[in-house]
């Protein structure tokens, strides 16, 4: 029994001391060679399994290994423990994993401290070894880099991707057909996500249909079943509720989510804001500012210089699976553009925002 005790220990020192990865090596074993910059970005530290150079001296928790102790390292954790602003690391990424060209030391100590993620200037190198994986894996980099959806749709066919950017791409002519206002690509990609993509998916979790499809993910469903329904417009049955649930036609399902007021999908609702430039009639800047700002969903008036007279910022709470773009829309068409005097306005929706509360708040 001692003799077994032993073994057991002696193993765990040995994957204790084993060494992290070599980026070298998977480099080679992947045939990722061809580069693209991504710029800093803040990146998860159990993402960040191995070094460029510097793989000998670190052990899988990258922690330094006994036999070298660093001053630098403990130079660098009291920097971190003192709330130093240190400069981003720099790291090379092969698909979901990252390792550390410069800035070793500053892992090893941010995870030593707990920390969860680190900001670092990141070189991604794209796999060309033409393995199913890898395929998948250049499909996906292809659609987030066009479409800057957050990385959450995971598919396990070759292909899928671009369906999923035709029907991107299909919602993105439609509001711009529907709309007055110039639609942004991302901001119709962001709309698609939230209002035709997040839903189905939604339901399918609901429906617990992907115990039957154990190799599939929630998006190979999602790919699935929407291209049967809105491309081949075959019949199929999927589980209780979802045949009733999914129409024909792509924005006919997406209207239909938007009426289910008993579907409980607490993560479709949220505060919405955009910014609206206005021209009105040369004179009545202030009648019309007034006018304005006795709406509710009016937050913020602004006279100002230039081509547009006005800027007012509107926040607006979206219902269940509603578009944001069609919410937005609506309320120009029937509120602020029958505000007498005003000619003209065009419509800035935020991708993504960052807000400060205002100095006298946070001083006090």
């Amino acid at each position: 029994m001692k003799e077994y005790f032993k073994k057991l220990f002696h193993r765990g020192d040995n994957a204790e001391d084993s060494s992290i990865k070599s980026f070298v090596d998977n480099q080679q074993k992947e045939e990722a060679y061809d580069e693209r910059h991504l710029g800093v970005q803040a990146v998860p530290l159990d993402k960040i399994v191995g070094s460029v150079g510097r793989y000998m001296d670190f052990n899988r928790q990258f922690r330094l290994r006994k036999d070298r102790p660093s001053a630098r390292f403990e130079s660098v954790k009291e920097a971190f423990e003192n709330k130093v602003i240190l400069p981003p690391i720099t790291l090379y990424q092969i698909k979901n994993e990252y390792y550390v060209l410069d800035g070793n030391h500053r892992v090893s100590a941010a995870k030593n401290l707990g920390y969860e993620f680190i900001d670092a200037q990141i070189t991604e190198f794209l796999p060309s070894k033409n393995t199913l994986e890898n395929i998948i894996y250049r499909e996906k980099t292809a659609f987030l880099t066009k479409t800057q959806l957050p990385d959450t749709i995971e598919l396990t066919e070759v292909g899928q991707y671009r369906r999923l950017l035709k029907q991107i791409d299909d919602h993105h002519g439609y509001l711009m057909k529907t709309g007055d206002d110039e639609i942004d690509y991302l901001v119709a990609a962001m709309d698609w996500y939230r209002t035709i993509y997040t839903p189905l998916v939604t339901i399918i979790k609901n429906s617990r249909l992907n115990r039957h499809f154990t190799k599939r993910t929630r998006s190979d469903l999602y790919a699935y079943i929407s291209n049967h329904q809105w491309v081949r417009g075959k019949e199929r049955e999927y589980g209780i509720g979802i045949d009733q649930l999914i129409p024909k036609d792509m924005e006919e399902f997406r209207l239909k989510m938007e009426k289910l007021k008993d579907l409980e999908l607490p993560e479709m609702k949220h505060w919405i804001s955009a910014f609206i430039l206005i021209e009105v009639k040369a004179g009545k800047e202030h009648e019309v500012m007034r006018r304005l700002y006795s709406m509710d969903e009016i937050q913020e008036v602004h006279f100002v210089h230039g081509f547009f007279d006005l800027i007012a910022k509107i926040m607006m709470k979206r219902e269940l699976l509603s578009s944001d773009a069609e919410i937005i829309g609506q309320f120009l068409h029937k509120r602020v553009r029958q505000v007498k005097d005003v000619i003209k306005t065009q419509t800035l929706i935020p991708i993504a925002s960052k807000e400060k509360k205002p100095i006298l708040e946070r001083s006090t």
